[in-house]
């Protein structure tokens, strides 16, 4: 199962509520939403910057899965999605890509 990093950002496109008892209504939406999804485990963690506009979310699951979470909070909130590749994984494929090219450099 891959592990993806998501950044998220309100979008400015998107028309939020002026009213305060809206944009509270709107964000307990946004809550129960995150609150599920790491219930059901498909989020590991998640968090907000500073900014108070943007954040981030470490998830789990297939593909699909994230284009399914990631599109339940459009068009408020705005994401980039980054395939997490574990370090030793990464370690492992480059190691080989080196040593596979070791030959060709010699010629």
């Amino acid at each position: 199962m891959a592990r993806y990093l998501i950044l998220w950002r309100m979008s400015s496109s998107a028309l939020q509520p002026t009213d305060p008892s809206k944009s509270s209504e709107l964000n307990e939406k946004m809550f129960a939403g995150i609150d599920g999804l790491i219930k059901k485990g498909d989020i590991e963690e998640c968090g907000a910057f500073p900014d108070g506009t943007s954040g981030y979310v470490i998830a789990k699951g297939e593909t699909i899965d994230i284009f399914r979470d990631a599109c339940m909070f459009q068009p408020y909130i705005l994401v980039e999605v980054h395939e997490i590749i574990p370090y030793e994984k990464q370690k492992e494929i480059l190691r080989a890509l080196l040593k596979a090219q070791i030959p060709t450099a010699k010629k």
